[in-house]
């Protein structure tokens, strides 16, 4: 394998970063996007994103605007890619960063004509890149965090801080707060919140009835506000959650957009969820959170920050990374709600 050729930075003026897919995977590029906007103070730095992710850029300091990539919509299919590429090679971009894996990512900077176009040397993608990273076996096995990194830092890049961080606008703070007061939540109770679903599969989500039984517990002897958290797929699981709950809990599910969530979540004492892009957004806020962990790995896509408690029982067949489990899903089965709960009173207890 060829050495990576560094980016000279004195000609780079405009930048064009291709963003992950998935909103946990959004998060945990953070990083890396500092650390182009800490090498390049003075260019203009744009990201391409699926619409379900774009909140997470937008009001970034890093990141000047958002162009938004709409699949499904008006970049769908062979005739949509070819529309967006030529409003992308209108641009002028003098380098592509390619934070997404695919060979379509690569392509799309091929045909806008920007003349520098970096990228893992992922899914034959290699000849249309001028930039490619090697990606060794060493940073596959790194945490998300690392793989995103070690792009940018093998391109010449100055590396910065490695913990994620989001922040809410003015804006939005006061939108949350708003949306607090008309669910009768005042501006110094302890908001728990939970986010019971993964949009992967069913193999990374502990039981809907331990959420369930857990919430009673700590509305029953901590605080009552419990905000479940998710999109509009996870409503049959907060009916789950709330009917074995038998305490009111406040369903947010498909009723917020991610920007929204990201507020209100960020005004939580506690956030309690399983591997998700919720809990990447509530780890990036640092809000103490406590997660649980089945099918995936923590030392690959573990929540990063000062107060995060991971749950999780090593059984032979996990992490297996698959979506649904073919078994039991003991891997889950033996987390237990006493051991959760003890978990929730110890962070609770720390910040009384």
């Amino acid at each position: 394998m060829g050495k990576t050729e560094k980016i000279t930075f004195p000609d780079i003026k405009k930048v064009l970063i291709r963003s992950a897919n998935w909103v946990g995977d959004a998060v945990m590029s953070l990083p890396a996007i500092d650390s182009l906007r800490l090498s390049l103070p003075g260019a203009e730095i744009a990201i391409l994103a699926k619409p379900w992710v774009a909140e997470i850029f937008q009001g970034n300091t890093a990141v000047d605007r958002v162009i938004l990539y709409q699949t499904p919509g008006v970049h769908q299919g062979l005739g949509g890619k070819w529309r967006l590429a030529r409003q992308l090679k209108k641009e002028r971009f003098d380098l592509a960063v390619l934070i997404q894996n695919a060979f379509e990512a690569a392509l799309l900077s091929f045909l806008a004509g920007i003349p520098r176009r970096a990228g893992y040397n992922t899914d034959g993608r290699t000849p249309l890149l001028t930039n490619p990273v090697t990606l060794s076996q060493k940073v596959k096995g790194d945490h998300q965090v690392d793989y995103y990194l070690e792009l940018v830092r093998a391109l010449g890049f100055q590396e910065g801080g490695r913990i994620p961080s989001l922040k809410v606008s003015e804006e939005r703070q006061k939108e949350a707060a708003r949306t607090l007061s008309s669910l009768s939540i005042g501006e110094r109770e302890g908001i728990v919140g939970i986010s019971p679903g993964a949009t992967y599969g069913s193999a990374k989500q502990w039981f809907p009835e331990r959420y369930g039984e857990l919430a009673e517990r700590i509305a029953r002897n901590l605080t009552k506000p419990i905000i479940i958290f998710g999109s509009r797929s996870d409503r049959w699981i907060a009916v789950q959650v709330r009917e074995k709950a038998q305490v009111p809990l406040i369903d947010l599910t498909g009723k917020t957009t991610l920007a929204q969530a990201i507020a209100l979540i960020a005004r939580c004492r506690l956030f309690i969820t399983n591997d998700s892009g919720l809990m990447h957004v509530a780890a990036a806020l640092g809000v103490p959170l406590i997660a649980i962990f089945g099918a995936t790995n923590p030392k690959k896509t573990g929540p990063l920050g000062n107060d995060c408690r991971v749950f999780r029982k090593p059984v032979p067949c996990a992490p297996c990374l698959k979506a649904e489990c073919p078994e039991d899903r003991r891997c889950m089965g033996l987390i237990e709600v006493d051991e959760v709960y003890e978990g929730v009173k110890t962070i609770w207890g720390a910040q009384s």
